[in-house]
């Protein structure tokens, strides 16, 4: 019976051992650390969707800020024209903006590359890296 005050020497450890435990730990490890990143991942992503919610929200709201407001004005210039004209002139107002903003939108999206030329770049000198390393 071997008493913790007593132990009996430890047998050298063979390196294969060793490399096994290494192995293992750092399988373990990176096992580990990915579920930390998922769990993290998770809460985020939960967050991010209660401002997303929160965000369609305010879009509604501010829709019927727009609609609301758009009939104030064709209201008020009802006082000074016939309903019918305050009604087309707010609606040809809101057509100006509309083709204002897509084009606006359509330009900026012109300028969008979608090729990622930095990403691509340092790709291909990893490669030459991986070559000239191995070969």
């Amino acid at each position: 019976m071997s008493h913790p005050l007593h132990e009996e020497p430890a047998q050298p450890r063979s390196v294969g051992e060793i490399v096994g435990d290494i192995a293992t730990d750092l399988s373990k490890l990176v096992r580990q650390e990915i579920d930390l990143a998922k769990t993290e991942i998770k809460t985020e992503a939960a967050k991010a969707g209660k401002g997303a919610g929160f965000l369609a929200g305010a879009g509604v709201a501010g829709w019927f800020l727009l609609i609301f407001l758009s009939l104030t004005v064709m209201y008020a210039l009802d006082h000074v024209m016939d309903i019918v004209w305050a009604a087309l002139i707010v609606a040809v107002v809101w057509g100006i903006v509309a083709a204002v903003l897509a084009s606006s939108g359509r330009k900026k999206l012109k300028q969008v590359d979608p090729k990622l030329e930095a990403t691509t770049q340092t790709l291909k000198e990893d490669a030459q890296w991986v070559k000239t390393r191995n070969g």
